[in-house]
């Protein structure tokens, strides 16, 4: 039996207008344009403030999947913000319930939970329990915008809780644009190293590269870290993009590529152009990736072809919480 492949950096993203519990307020401006943007280049016709959006979202979502040459997709929810006190904070673009992640993981076994519960929820270990017993295989977080401070005394309860459980932390780290940031200074990598420190398996989203050219670039302290715990992984995810592509060159030449994982980051565009112009991918091979329209499939194609092996999209599959 071959061995399952996976993208594991997929968003669930949803309104509530039909009940699923989500919420989504877009901001204005550079935010309001590239929401819109990602609807139509992943080909949903329907509008966000639509009431059957949810539906329509996860409908597309499976029927990509299934086409992707993939077998699995980890699925993100993604919680509200708080302080480090326990309140509720009034900020953030959208909110995914760990409910609906389930919900709809339960309904298309292609997906995968990756549940998010913010630590500084006065209910945090209660629901990350709740969570585990439901079958949780990862926990999603992004520090710099959701106010998590990984570092911070009071969590360190509910990393212990995590290690205990084997479930792995999938992390933000480096800039983001995609939505609002509150703490910049929680981009960086290091702050992982407390959640490390207690044996929390965890994964780098977008391997601590910079998404735009004001941003640091802290892939040196992530392979630093690396060196320094072997439960530090890191992903792909959206690295076919202008400015965080050019992290695939050092990701290539680290020589650690067997800690690298597969991820796309759906629904964020996935391009072509920007591998071929930096020398990783041939001009035919950019054709053929601009030639498949499914956006999963198109980012595994690039990762293929600039030379990532099969490890890369099955590794996944031993990092996982095991249900």
């Amino acid at each position: 039996m071959a061995t399952p492949r996976y993208d594991c950096h997929v968003h669930l993203v949803g309104n509530g207008l039909a009940g699923s519990g989500c919420w989504l307020k877009v901001p204005g401006g550079w935010h309001r344009f590239l929401a819109e943007f990602m609807r139509r280049g992943v080909g949903l016709p329907t509008r966000l403030d639509a009431p059957e959006f949810d539906a329509a979202y996860v409908a597309n979502l499976v029927g990509l999947v299934r086409g992707s040459g993939l077998d699995h997709a980890l699925l993100l929810a993604q919680d509200e913000v708080y302080a480090e006190d326990g309140r509720k904070l009034d900020f953030g673009s959208f909110h995914v319930p760990n409910d609906y992640l389930f919900e709809v993981c339960r309904a298309h076994p292609e997906f995968v939970p990756a549940v998010s519960v913010h630590p500084g929820r006065p209910d945090a270990l209660a629901e990350l329990g709740r969570c585990l017993d439901q079958g949780a295989r990862a926990l999603k977080l992004l520090p710099n915008c959701q106010n998590v401070d990984c570092a911070s005394p009071r969590y360190e309860a509910f990393w212990r809780r995590m290690a205990e459980a084997k479930l792995p932390f999938l992390c933000h780290t480096g800039g983001e644009m995609t939505v609002p940031v509150m703490r910049r200074e929680f981009q960086d990598p290091r702050i992982l190293r407390r959640p490390l420190e207690l044996g929390v398996k965890v994964i780098a989203a977008h391997a601590s590269g910079n998404s735009h050219f004001f941003d640091p670039n802290y892939f040196g302290e992530l392979i630093k870290l690396m060196d320094e715990f072997p439960n530090l992984y890191a992903d792909t995810s959206a690295l076919n993009s202008p400015i965080r592509s050019g992290v695939l060159r050092q990701a290539l030449a680290s020589g650690r590529r067997e800690r690298f994982l597969h991820g796309s980051d759906y629904p964020v565009p996935v391009g072509a152009r920007w591998a071929w112009l930096r020398g990783l991918i041939s001009l035919a091979q950019a054709a053929e990736a601009g030639r498949i329209d499914n956006l999963i499939a198109r980012d595994a194609y690039l990762k293929q072809a600039m030379g990532f092996d099969e490890g890369h999209f099955t590794r996944l599959g031993e990092v996982l919480r095991p249900v």
